[in-house]
């Protein structure tokens, strides 16, 4: 196990992979919207950052 995969499994996710989807789902969000915002913000923010961008654009893509 990498460092990197030590911070998703403390917060209950296998990998980066496993906490993108959750976000994804939870949020009715299209996963490579959340993939590309992820990347766009970097790793280091994607506790905080990407959440509130995340919290920002629920809700962009009903009705497709």
């Amino acid at each position: 196990m990498s460092n990197k995969d030590s911070i998703y499994l403390q917060n209950g996710y296998k990998n980066r992979d496993d906490y993108l989807e959750s976000l994804s789902e939870d949020y009715g969000l299209p996963l490579e919207f959340v993939y590309n915002l992820a990347d766009l913000l970097g790793e280091s923010e994607e506790w905080d950052a990407l959440i509130s961008a995340i919290e920002d654009a629920e809700g962009m893509f009903e009705g497709e």
